[in-house]
């Protein structure tokens, strides 16, 4: 086939300018454009798999701070105390894969799970960014900068962005974020960059919900010599509990649905003069689709119900685990049966900074106590509720974090095990991906990666991959260069069924 060189740059249909021009040059040869796509997908590369877009949406489940490896599926009851510490591991469904012996309800569904032992990267920091966003590289002045020019989109923020021609329900956000906008819960520092549009545009960052309701249990926190008692919602909270919209659960004191109408007409008809104006402005687009969502937000009763959790079988409620984590694991669900294409759950800091799945101090006791406990319900919940409702093969679910922790064991209070890079574990399950499949190996003491290491890109792509998303689109940012989704990501052919 004649090939024309230059830009790749990707038309709005989706066909890119250099296969326009072939096609218009193949006609030189008496070849119809019709005959150009159909020698197109004969030449193509066979890398489309039948589980292409099998996904219709999906689950996020992120550990802020980021889980032990040795205590989660990947545990080495051989190794020496200092690595292999206290915890036994026990027999799940899927066979060569045990799980600590804290996670009994994860252990019944790991037939339906597809355990990558192998992932591995050389930045040891909470980068959500590099976690959650094709962005190549990482340091800590971006950790701590949402707004640093240099950071690229959330994975959620592409999926929304890609599917904005979508045809979807009215007022259910394809980009949604639970319980509270992160960062917002913990004294000290700045928010954590992660789940932002980057240069998208911020009408691009997640619809965040927020939390109302009381925790049920304290917890004293550790932060370096500083020791402070808590109540904390991720370990438990009451039944009346619920999530609202950031910002948004109730309307102004005197302002009424038929007064809000009103206005809205007014402002429609003030906008239809103002668009003559400032069509060429690039701000309008972001302005209106704001005005629009926030509208279509307040009027959403399908939005509503699906985050009232009152609604819900009190049984499947604490199915789930009547904690923050799995409570907001659950509304993640009924939001996708209503109609949203991607839901992430964080397990934030909560209280004190260095808490969540951060597990500098008190390592045993929070493990055994705080962390584990929540997970296992909301994980094993989610998964069983999904395939009885018959959705599992068509929601995918990652249980993703931005790092592991060290192989050895600190002489912190308490105990403690820093961050690690080299070799941790992620989880996936649904949308077409395998069921009961153990990718990549480490080494006896879940130091180093000795078999198919993993990439947190090539999670990322797999993800855009089962959403129907071709991992290798461009996006381009402010300054008109095309960028990769995930550069140097790659699908994980073996992870799929």
């Amino acid at each position: 086939m004649l090939q024309i060189l230059g830009s790749p740059k990707t038309l709005c249909n989706g066909i890119t300018r250099r296969e326009l021009l072939q096609a218009g040059t193949l006609s030189l040869f008496g070849l119809s454009l019709a005959d150009y796509h159909r020698l197109r997908a004969a030449t193509r590369p066979q890398a489309v798999h039948k589980r292409f877009g099998q996904a219709r949406a999906c689950i996020l489940l992120y550990l802020y701070g980021s889980p032990s490896q040795l205590e989660l599926c990947d545990m080495k009851p051989v190794a020496p105390v200092e690595v292999r510490g206290e915890f036994k591991p026990i027999r799940s469904t899927l066979p060569g894969c045990d799980v600590c012996e804290h996670l009994p309800h994860m252990a019944r569904v790991m037939d339906r799970v597809t355990v990558i032992r192998s992932v591995t990267h050389p930045y040891p920091i909470h980068g959500i960014a590099y976690a959650t966003t094709g962005v190549p590289a990482i340091d800590v002045a971006m950790e701590l900068s949402p707004r640093d020019p240099r950071h690229w989109p959330f994975i959620g923020s592409v999926v929304d962005y890609l599917g904005r021609d979508r045809r979807r329900s009215r007022g259910i956000p394809d980009n949604i974020a639970l319980p509270f906008p992160l960062s917002s819960r913990r004294e000290g520092e700045v928010p954590r960059a992660g789940p932002y549009a980057a240069f998208l545009g911020t009408s691009y960052n997640p619809i965040w919900t927020d939390f109302e309701g009381r925790a049920t249990r304290r917890v004293v926190k550790t932060l370096g010599a500083r020791r402070e008692e808590i109540a904390d919602p991720y370990l438990g909270i009451t039944e009346d509990s619920r999530f609202v919209l950031a910002g948004a659960s109730a309307l102004p004191e005197g302002v009424t649905l038929d007064r809000l109408d009103r206005r809205r007409r007014l402002v429609e008809q003030l906008d239809g003069c103002r668009r003559l104006l400032d069509r060429a402005l690039a701000q309008t687009t972001s302005l209106d689709r704001y005005r629009g969502l926030a509208y279509d937000l307040i009027y959403s009763d399908r939005l509503r119900r699906a985050l009232d959790l009152q609604r819900e079988d009190p049984r499947l409620r604490r199915q789930y685990g009547l904690t923050l984590f799995g409570q907001a694991t659950l509304v993640a669900r009924r939001l996708v049966e209503a109609g949203s294409r991607f839901v992430t759950v964080f397990w934030d800091e909560y209280g004190l900074a260095g808490s969540g799945w951060d597990t500098h101090w008190d390592h045993y006791p929070r493990m055994k106590e705080e962390l584990l406990p929540g997970l296992d319900r909301a994980f094993a919940g989610l998964v069983e509720d999904l395939d009885q409702r018959g959705m599992l093969d068509e929601t995918l679910v990652v249980v993703l974090s931005e790092h592991g922790r060290t192989p050895r064991l600190t002489n912190a209070p308490g105990g403690g095990r820093d961050h690690w890079s080299q070799a941790y574990t992620v989880l996936m399950a649904g949308g077409g991906i395998a069921r009961g499949r153990v990718i990549g190996r480490t080494d006896r003491i879940g130091a180093t990666v000795v078999e198919r290491p993993v990439s947190p890109k090539d999670i990322l792509a797999t993800v855009y991959y089962l959403l129907g998303i071709d991992p290798e689109t461009h996006l381009t940012d402010r300054s008109g260069r095309p960028l990769p989704l995930v550069p140097e990501g790659h699908v994980l052919h073996d992870a799929l069924a």
